[in-house]
């Protein structure tokens, strides 16, 4: 139910967006050829002939043909690109008023997630990054053309392109990288035009911040959009007032968003990344405010652990495909990236990464000479840490790694967290034996339920129940009681035991880990009668190279995972299922060496000294 304030904010919003839909604002003015962002020839002459340089010049030819890499497809547009079609579902809409577009009905506009990531412009930016590596001029007049085209079906305020803040946003901040690395090749004419327009850009996000629509990393994104830009074009007229306001809500968001031991408040580790860097590139914009430092420094270090050994991130909660700068590559890496800039940033040379994590981002954020500080890549042991209030447990032994979700669902409605308390990932040497199967679609109501419900996840689902109820595709009616009771590291390996209530079942795990061995213990309790519950392990390649063991019968089925959104593939889980009165426990176990059987009570006895 709206508050009577949120009632006079969206209407004096919408008086605000129909006047300027009445009278689209103009920028006459001019500004300087460069920006206050670091010399991009100095990152370009220092990175031409990398590995890095290859790949942006490979995937800029084939962006010159119209085939674009978007989240997990390659659309392939023809000569003429059509800015408001998903491409993946041959779905195309109009340019009616952006509030009247239902950009949440698929039979309307298509899955808005592959238009939206079109139109973040965000490939523009590789095109112009493969400009200054190779000197071709055909990158540019790519990018030129269609701007020139996206403008002529995008105009102001019309469409599905203008119905998320947060897309103008992105789509902004690209602009603003293009207007940096590219501003000497366009012609007066053309430039006065796309300053005019990137100014329009700024007026409607001061309008239409999201103060009440998603006021998470949505409002993050609006406010470091345009922070940005008032901050990088001082010539815009209201360019004073856009930069208090971005630093105002940016501040505001670091505050309400990172908690004390550095996890982002979504219970979601890929969001965790996308808020990392929003306030990454506001700490570059602003200066390095020292206030900014400490949590920084704490989102980076739960970022650190989140990547592991293998450097590779699982999808804990939703991932929507999407990065704030460079989103290509695989997904589960994304995180490389992000963490060699906070190295440099903040001083932590053992986060800073190989050049190509350098590459990716810090180079273009920080110059050329973050490129001087890349590393040879190696890995150390990690060992064991507790993130107390996100409840992700981290257990090291020797070849074999554990994380453990001990953590609730995310804050207010937990849109992005996914029925996976108490879930375990498990890796042997950087491969994972046990995964996360992503996320796949925000579109398709069983395939998003699907993936975010317990069946998709390393826990137990009871009677076919998820942890909590849906009450559509961003939100939960209920959230589960959870609890960590014990937390033991040991020099090789730990125990953890904590408690997921919910309805009126209990289920307890306790995990034990040492070297070559994984031990896990189910207990449930409830209410009377037979109930059937099922202890879910989504199988990763590295479940080949090791031995389980059940106490109840287990059974391979066909399962699926998602590498990025949009895609799916074929997977394969291992289920042990107990149909009766509960309370019913079940165990695994788990050796890199021979097989060993178990039971409930040699579990038990196993686990007794520990808690």
């Amino acid at each position: 139910m709206r508050t009577a304030g949120e009632i006079i904010f969206r209407a004096r919003q919408e008086s605000s967006n129909l006047l300027l839909l009445t009278s689209p604002p103009d920028f006459s003015g001019d500004t300087p050829l460069e920006l206050a962002l670091p010399d991009p020839h100095g990152v370009a002459d220092a990175l031409r002939g990398s590995q890095y340089a290859s790949v942006i010049e490979s995937t800029a030819r084939d962006l010159l043909a119209h085939h674009i890499p978007l989240l997990g497809a390659t659309i392939d547009t023809g000569p003429k690109i059509h800015w408001r079609r998903d491409y993946v579902h041959a779905i195309e809409s109009g340019s009616a008023y952006f509030r009247s577009i239902p950009y949440l009905s698929f039979a309307s506009v298509g899955d808005h997630k592959f238009v939206w990531e079109l139109n973040r412009h965000q490939h523009l930016v590789l095109l112009a990054q493969a400009f200054l590596l190779t000197g071709s001029k055909d990158f540019t007049q790519e990018i030129f053309t269609q701007l020139d085209s996206w403008l002529e079906q995008n105009p102001f305020q019309r469409g599905i392109n203008w119905a998320s803040a947060l897309e103008v946003a992105f789509r902004a901040l690209s602009w603003i990288w293009v207007y940096h690395l590219t501003a000497s090749e366009m012609g007066d004419r053309f430039r006065r035009r796309f300053l005019s327009e990137l100014y329009r850009h700024g007026r409607y996000l001061a309008v239409n911040l999201s103060v009440y629509f998603s006021p998470n990393t949505h409002l993050l994104g609006d406010a470091v959009a345009l922070f940005a830009l008032g901050t990088l074009f001082p010539e815009f007229p209201e360019s004073n007032a856009w930069r208090e306001s971005g630093a105002k809500i940016v501040e505001a968001q670091l505050v309400s968003q990172v908690r004390k031991d550095g996890s982002h408040f979504e219970q979601s580790t890929y969001y965790h990344v996308y808020a990392l860097d929003f306030f990454l590139f506001f700490y570059v914009l602003a200066g390095r405010p020292e206030k900014f430092r400490a949590p920084l420094v704490g989102m980076a270090e739960y970022l650190h652990w989140l990547l592991g050994p293998s450097r590779r991130i699982a999808f804990i909660g939703d991932d929507d495909g999407g990065r704030v700068f460079h989103p290509y590559g695989q997904r589960d890496q994304f995180g490389r990236a992000t963490l060699a800039t906070c190295g440099i940033l903040l001083g932590r040379g053992e986060w800073a990464g190989t050049l190509e994590d350098i590459a990716e981002q810090a180079a273009w954020w920080i110059g050329a000479d973050a490129l001087q500080l890349a590393r040879q890549e190696r890995s150390s042991p990690f060992g064991a840490r507790l993130f107390q209030q996100s409840g992700a447990a981290f257990l090291e032994s020797g070849a074999l790694s554990v994380q453990m979700n001990c953590g609730g669902f995310g804050a207010g409605s937990a849109g992005h967290s996914h029925s996976d308390t108490l879930s375990v990932i498990a890796s042997l040497r950087g491969e994972r034996i046990f995964g996360d199967p992503g996320t796949y679609t925000y579109a398709d109501p069983d395939e998003r339920n699907w993936f975010r419900g317990s069946a998709a996840h390393n826990t137990v689902r009871i009677d076919e129940l998820d942890q909590a109820e849906t009450a559509g595709p961003f939100r939960w009616a209920s959230k589960p009681q959870v609890a960590l009771t014990a937390w033991k590291p040991q020099p090789d390996g730990g125990f953890v035991d904590a408690i997921c209530r919910y309805g009126q079942f209990t289920h307890r795990r306790r995990v034990l880990l040492k070297p070559e061995q994984l031990l896990v213990l189910d207990e449930i309790s409830g209410p009377a009668g037979e109930h059937t519950c099922e202890q879910i392990w989504q199988l990763g390649p590295g479940a080949s190279k090791v031995k389980m063991s059940f106490s109840a019968p287990a059974s391979r089925c066909a399962s699926k995972w998602s590498p990025a959104y949009g895609a799916k593939c074929p997977g394969t889980a291992l289920v042990a299922t107990v149909t009766g009165c509960l309370p019913v426990g079940i165990a695994m176990f788990l050796t890199t060496g021979g097989d060993r059987e178990i039971t409930i009570a040699e579990a038990r006895k196993i686990l007794e000294p520990y808690g």
